[in-house]
C-alpha cells in the first residue's frame, strides 16, 4: 500500500527538520509539505531534504487539502510539524489498513511531558476518543484516498476542522483507533499555560458541536500556527 504523507506548515523551522528526519525513517511512497505562507525557513528546510513542497492559501484544512489533491497514493497521512509516530506504529497502520473493512482511523494520543497534568490530558483524550468517537488532529489521522475524495475532504473552515472530519468519517464507514501511539509536542500547553489551553480548547470543541460559527470561534484561538496543536 503506498502512502503519502501530508505535513501542513506555518512557520515551523523550529521543528520541522527534526519532523522530516522522523518521517524519512518511515520510507512512505511520498511526503508532501503544504505550506500556508511561512515568512521563516520553513520552506527552505523542506527544500534541503528533497521532499515536494507546495505553497497556498493559510489555513490548515486548505492545506491538507491541497496536499491530498497532490498525493498519489493510496493511503493519506496527515502528521502535523510538530508530531511523530514510531516505525511500529507507522507498520500497524499499514497491516490494519490492508483489510478492506477499515476506511481510516487514527492512534492513541501521546503528549511528550513527564508532566502528570500532561499525562492526565492525553488519558482524558484518549478515553474522550475511545468512547465518543471525538479524535483531534494531533493523533494523526489516516483514510483511503478515494474515501478522503468521496468527502471532498477537510471542510474549509478556519477551526475545528479535524473534529468535523473525523464525525464525517466514522459517518462514512467503519474507523480504527489504533492503541499504537502519536506523539506530540507539548509546545502550546508549556507556552499558554496548561490549565488555560485545556479549558479553552474543551469550551471551544463544545461550542462547535453545539453548531457556533467557526469564525466566531477563532476569536479565541491563536491561529497563527496551524501544524500546531489545537482544539484538544
Amino acid at each position: 500500500m503506498k502512502v503519502s504523507i501530508i505535513v501542513p506548515t506555518l512557520n515551523e523551522e523550529l521543528v520541522l527538520e527534526n519532523t522530516l528526519t522522523q518521517i524519512q525513517q518511515l520510507s512512505p511512497h511520498e511526503l508532501i509539505v503544504s505550506d500556508g505562507g511561512s515568512s521563516d525557513d520553513t520552506c527552505r528546510i523542506a527544500d534541503k531534504f528533497s521532499y515536494r513542497v507546495i505553497t497556498g492559501s493559510t489555513g490548515r484544512a486548505l492545506q491538507m487539502n491541497s496536499g491530498a489533491n497532490e498525493a498519489t497514493g493510496d493511503l493519506l497521512l496527515f502528521l502535523h510539524a510538530d508530531s511523530r509516530i514510531e516505525p511500529e506504529s507507522y507498520r500497524k497502520m499499514l497491516e490494519c489498513m490492508e483489510n478492506p473493512k477499515w476506511i481510516g482511523g487514527a492512534f492513541t494520543l501521546c503528549i511528550e511531558s513527564g508532566k502528570w497534568s500532561l499525562k492526565l490530558i492525553a488519558l482524558l483524550a484518549n478515553i474522550r476518543s475511545k468512547y465518543f468517537g471525538l479524535a483531534y488532529g494531533d493523533q494523526g489521522f489516516f483514510v483511503r484516498k478515494e474515501v478522503f475524495n468521496d468527502m471532498n475532504g477537510f471542510s474549509p473552515i478556519p477551526i475545528c476542522e479535524d473534529l468535523d472530519f473525523y464525525y464525517r468519517l466514522r459517518k462514512k464507514g467503519s474507523v480504527i483507533l489504533l492503541k499504537e501511539k502519536a506523539h506530540t509536542s507539548p509546545r502550546r500547553w508549556i507556552n499558554e499555560g496548561i490549565f488555560f489551553t485545556t479549558a479553552r480548547n474543551f469550551f471551544i470543541a463544545v461550542l462547535f458541536g453545539l453548531g457556533f460559527p467557526p469564525h466566531i470561534l477563532t476569536k479565541w484561538y491563536p491561529l497563527s500556527t496551524p501544524s500546531g496543536h489545537e482544539h484538544k
